[in-house]
């Protein structure tokens, strides 16, 4: 029955045109499967659909894809500017900003739309999905994907159940993740799962580290490469992933497991309240206004 169920999956929407949107979209189109891209802002589509085009366009150069796999997968993206597309589809992935009433209102939008065998899927990096399963239509047929970023290049994804999720929607979603040349990891539904239970309370540390004085921006991010062989140093990394997801991901932490351990850093809180996410508004622990980017502590 899962063989089947995964044989029925043509039609992949994805919700959010973010970094990790677009990176979803990307893969899935690039594995075969027609691709439906939805955002609030429908400016948010073209500028993604120009992304993934660049970003296939630089797997061409390396070698790693053909020109004509480029060209295919760029035929099977579409805009879907409203929701009413997605009774198309036969996977959903919602990918919106790591809250959980902005991901339940995608949820309560696609009630009306979605198919009774569509599979409603999160990629959510932290919170419960049992919870979320349970402000659907369809509990049975919801799991949580989550695609590390950048999509396109990192090879795991984590799968989580939720408690009402069924074998057959687990087993169709494994299946999935592997025909997109993606390694599955299972991970049990408590806070922020496997990657991210270990990842970001790092580099929450790393931040307290900063705030405390024991090292400068650029000290600890050294120390961290050239001391643990880390590709990038932990503030770095905090700027890509997004100081606002950082930040969300430790109060899911704090407020689902109850230890003060992961007590988000004044000092992150302090960047996002002054909008200083990291890369995409230009600063946060780094200034990209400048080359190279400039240590703003």
């Amino acid at each position: 029955m899962a063989g089947s169920m995964m044989n029925d999956i043509r039609t992949v929407g994805v919700i959010g045109a973010g970094q990790m949107g677009n990176g979803i979209a990307h893969v899935c189109a690039l594995a075969g499967y027609e691709v439906l891209l939805n955002d609030a802002d429908a400016a948010r589509i073209d500028a993604a659909l120009d992304t993934i085009r660049k970003n296939l366009n630089r797997q061409v150069h390396k070698t790693t894809i053909k020109q004509a796999d480029m060209d295919a997968a760029l035929k099977r993206i579409k805009g879907a500017a409203k929701l009413g597309a997605f009774d198309a589809c036969d996977l959903v992935i919602e990918s919106v900003i790591e809250q959980a009433d902005a991901k339940k209102q995608v949820f309560s939008d696609l009630r009306p739309v979605l198919k009774p065998e569509t599979i409603l899927a999160s990629n959510t990096s932290s919170i419960s999905i049992t919870r979320l399963a349970a402000t659907t239509d369809r509990p049975d047929k919801f799991i949580g994907v989550h695609f590390m970023n950048p999509a396109p290049v990192m090879e795991l994804v984590e799968i989580i159940r939720g408690l009402a999720t069924s074998q057959e929607t687990y087993d169709a979603s494994i299946k999935f993740v592997q025909s997109l040349g993606k390694t599955a990891a299972n991970a049990e539904d408590f806070p922020a799962f496997i990657v991210n239970r270990v990842l970001v309370p790092m580099i929450n540390e790393a931040i307290y580290t900063l705030y405390e004085g024991v090292g400068s921006v650029e000290a600890i991010d050294k120390a961290m490469k050239l001391g643990a062989h880390h590709p990038m140093g932990p503030l770095e990394l905090a700027d890509f992933i997004g100081l606002d997801t950082c930040l969300s991901i430790m109060q899911v932490l704090y407020e689902g497991l109850a230890d003060s351990k992961y007590r988000p850093c004044p000092l992150l809180v302090k960047y996002v309240e002054a909008g200083w996410l990291g890369r995409k508004t230009n600063r946060g622990f780094y200034d990209y206004r400048t080359t190279p980017p400039t240590p703003t502590r």
